[in-house]
């Protein structure tokens, strides 16, 4: 594991730490395309629509354009969203990370350098509609450079998140990611938290089969609290 160093945001890492989110989000369009590829609808459109052309003008070059049209159309609804998702936090909690996340103490946004530069950012919010009895806070935006990846910033990450919540007093850590997203999931499952349910963020996603899936990490005081 290479040296790293986890702070809390400043506003010099803006530039950078808003790099990090957009380009850790479009990396995910290549996998949401292959994963509307699979989806029985749309094998049956690009058999189905070549096939027809086929038949009707009798011309393999139409048939074999309308495939390619149609592949581009689905690159573009796989970009989408994503796209959508970026411009959104933009506008919103990423707009002004300082009042969002740095304004309350039980809120807080934080870094992870590696080599001198930022690597890695985490948020964390907490939950306003929490369950009656529960004092929740949800960690947003975990994203590790490509080039940083397998040096165990991810979870150091998550550790700051975990023990931030422990020392404010909350009961539980919640979080949302996607399928196509796997090797976070596959991390956030390894440190302990839990699936609560499953939902598409938006029409285009529920067509292309990529859900939204919902984890939560109960803080073991909370655990030994319980019945």
């Amino acid at each position: 594991m290479a040296p790293h160093h986890i702070r809390k945001y400043q506003e010099t890492d803006r530039k950078r730490v808003l790099d990090l989110f957009s380009q850790g989000m479009v990396e995910h369009i290549p996998a949401t395309f292959c994963l509307g590829l699979k989806m029985p609808q749309t094998f049956l459109v690009l058999l189905v629509v070549p096939v027809a052309l086929l038949l009707v003008y009798g011309s393999w070059l139409l048939a074999l354009g309308s495939n390619v049209i149609l592949l581009v159309f689905l690159w573009m609804l796989a970009r989408h969203p994503w796209r959508q998702y970026v411009v959104m936090c933009l506008q919103t909690d990423l707009a002004d990370i300082n009042k969002s996340y740095l304004r309350d103490r039980g809120s807080c946004f934080w870094v992870a350098e590696s080599g001198g530069h930022v690597a890695g950012i985490v948020g964390a919010l907490p939950v306003e509609d929490a369950p009656p009895g529960r004092k929740q806070l949800q960690l947003f935006h975990l994203s590790v450079a490509l080039e940083h990846r397998g040096e165990g910033l991810g979870k150091a990450l998550v550790m700051t998140v975990l023990q931030f919540a422990r020392a404010q007093g909350y009961s539980e850590v919640v979080l949302e990611t996607s399928m196509v997203q796997q090797d976070a999931l596959t991390l956030y499952l390894r440190m302990g938290f839990q699936k609560t349910g499953e939902y598409f963020f938006s029409k285009v996603f529920r067509l292309l089969g990529n859900s939204t899936i919902q984890l939560k990490y109960c803080l073991p005081s909370a655990q030994e609290g319980g019945p």
